[in-house]
């Protein structure tokens, strides 16, 4: 359904520094990058996720988060160790969410643009 999702940052190089690394830690990569964006996915050229600079940029409201899927709970948990390192904010640990299902394992962050991210996957222990 969607080809790309674009987010919009104040720092691009701030920005770049922390999705570098939870999307690393989900197996993405940067596959473009100019004086004013910054593409990340699996193949070279073809974003799936890109940042995008913007001196008036604001983060949506409480209601909206992007879910990224991950591969495992290890991943989920090196999503969450590499945000926090990375100047994210903490808006829910690594671990099982009952609520939304017996395997729905999760973490939740805030990006330094105070963007809310959930690295989650459904696979077993």
């Amino acid at each position: 359904m969607l080809h790309h999702l674009s987010l919009g940052v104040r720092d691009l190089e701030r920005a770049g520094r922390f999705y570098d690394a939870v999307l690393a830690a989900l197996g993405y990569r940067r596959v473009f990058e100019d004086d004013t964006a910054i593409g990340y996915g699996l193949v070279e050229d073809e974003d799936l996720l890109c940042l995008k600079l913007r001196d008036d940029a604001v983060a949506p409201g409480p209601g909206f988060h992007l879910a990224l899927a991950a591969t495992s709970r290890d991943a989920v948990d090196r999503f969450h160790h590499a945000a926090l390192a990375t100047g994210g904010q903490d808006n829910g640990p690594a671990g099982l969410r009952p609520d939304y299902g017996e395997r729905y394992y999760a973490a939740f962050v805030i990006d330094p643009d105070g963007h809310r991210i959930e690295a989650v996957t459904k696979a077993a222990a």
